[in-house]
């Protein structure tokens, strides 16, 4: 007997605009990422790869096929990305909509019928019909549909990345360091939920808000726009962030009635020595905060902490993107208190073995399977709320490491899901090789190989591990040995 998911439990894949839709002629579409990509001085400064956007692996056209092969390994469900510069490509700020804000922040956003049919007006609506074609084609194939409403990519009037490097936040379109950004998400997520909710099971405001802001503002090596250094800037972005998702629930709410949810990349923090157990604890809920505030509605910051009851209970099902863990130490002279050790999690050399003699990806991330389970027992524990890997997986353009990553990762997923985690699904990182942000397409993420010059795809071998678990829904008997022991690897 193998290890059951159960019927109910959905197996996945995931799409974003910038990582995977453009490709092939006709696909093209403008954003701040995309301008970032290209930008001759970050490529010159290694900054960026030098990769394009534009030369991605075609999910625009080429979504049936690839809804194909999802459907033939196992998997029937799909975060899918509505890009919003698609949508917008130019300004919405000419309908007005009311506001309501305090000396906190904005309060509510009020958007009724008659903005919905003004903001019409501005939509792309050949992009909007190819959405819900994408859409309706995977829930023809049995597919489960979560609509994702942001992953990273604004649109160009609202954020020139390039031109805050240059200028500073006050002197270019900023993001979401202004509040305004807010209220124009809001238009667009009051939008799309009004014109594609029947295409759709559930929706999902953004991913990863704490990435957003901490690579975009204090780790500014890490290649993510705007790449400009300021704490005060990094504070006023995850506050608006927060803020947006707030009212993103709400409005959703006006025209819908599906679970509404939230995504956030939690790693697992050990601490480093038995002296940096506090440490690591604080670390762990640092990481939490967006999805405190959100819950519990109280946000603690580096400066700025605050509590509010309109950002309370604003999420029914929480997404969780787990890759590996962080190791800490306890250090008082830096910004947050404590420090990452080298040689574990996300800090190793690429395709070495961790101090603690653990496999590292491509990326140089130490393979670490059984802190999914911490984490997934942790956030079940704090907020009792539905759970779904949003995203897992390894960047491994040889597929060395991936048979044993997803037996592993699914085998403490399981564990979790038996000890009363309310587990509801597993969305691997990814169907298909796509634009991994500024390393471009060196690194490989997915069960298919893409040449992105032909647009080919072909299965790596892994591709048929994923599938004798997820076409039963569950891990068979004889691929237990790829699980125990966790240190064991060819």
């Amino acid at each position: 007997m193998g290890l059951k998911f159960g019927k109910g439990f959905r197996f996945g894949f995931s799409t974003v605009g910038v990582q995977h839709e453009m490709g092939l002629p006709g696909s093209e579409f403008e954003s701040d990422w995309v301008l970032w990509l290209r930008d001759y001085e970050n490529i010159v400064a290694g900054v960026v790869s030098g990769d394009r956007a534009e030369n991605g692996p075609g999910y625009w056209h080429l979504f049936r096929e690839d809804h194909a092969r999802a459907a033939s390994i196992g998997m029937d469900a799909a975060w899918i990305t509505i890009e919003w510069a698609r949508i917008f490509p130019k300004p919405t700020y000419d309908v007005q909509v009311p506001v309501e804000k305090d000396s906190e922040g904005i309060k509510a956003v009020n958007i009724d019928y008659e903005h919905i049919r003004k903001l019409g007006a501005y939509a792309n609506r050949d992009a909007v019909e190819h959405y819900r074609e994408v859409l309706m084609d995977w829930r023809s194939r049995g597919g489960m549909v979560v609509g994702c409403l942001f992953h990273w990519s604004l649109p160009t009037w609202l954020h020139n990345p390039v031109a805050v490097r240059k200028l500073g936040v006050d002197r270019a379109p900023s993001g979401w360091v202004d509040e305004k950004t807010v209220v124009e998400f809001i238009k667009f997520v009051a939008y799309i939920a009004h014109e594609l909710d029947e295409a759709v099971d559930m929706w999902y405001t953004m991913n990863e808000p704490l990435v957003i802001a901490r690579l975009g503002y204090i780790d500014i090596h890490s290649g993510f726009p705007p790449g400009y250094l300021s704490l005060e800037a990094y504070e006023a972005v995850v506050k608006h962030l927060i803020e947006a998702h707030a009212r993103a629930y709400d409005t959703i709410k006006l025209f819908s009635k599906k679970p509404v949810g939230i995504v956030e990349s939690v790693a697992w923090y050990t601490p480093n020595t038995e002296n940096d157990g506090g440490a690591a604890q604080r670390a762990f809920e640092d990481n939490l905060a967006v999805l405190d505030a959100v819950t519990r509605g109280v946000y603690r910051g580096l400066r700025n902490s605050f509590e509010r009851e309109d950002l309370r209970n604003r999420l029914d099902w929480i997404g969780l993107n787990y890759y590996t863990r962080t190791v800490v130490r306890a250090d008082t002279k830096t910004l947050w208190g404590y420090k990452a050790v080298h040689g574990y999690g996300y800090l190793c050399n690429p395709g070495s073995i961790s101090r603690d003699g653990r496999p590292c990806s491509d990326f140089g991330w130490e393979v670490y399977p059984e802190g999914i389970y911490h984490v997934l027992k942790s956030l079940y524990e704090r907020y009792k709320l539905p759970v779904y890997i949003t995203e897992n997986g390894v960047a491994d353009a040889e597929d060395r490491l991936r048979p044993r990553f997803i037996v592993s990762h699914l085998y403490w997923a399981y564990k979790a899901l038996s000890e009363g985690v309310d587990l509801r699904g597993y969305f691997h990182w990814n169907l298909i090789d796509n634009l991994e942000w500024a390393k471009g397409y060196s690194m490989r993420f997915g069960l298919f190989y893409v040449d992105m010059e032909t647009k080919k795809r072909c299965a790596r071998p892994s591709t048929y591990i994923f599938k004798e678990i997820a076409q039963p829904k569950e891990i068979p008997d004889e691929f237990l040995h790829l699980v125990y022991p966790a240190k064991t690897w060819p």
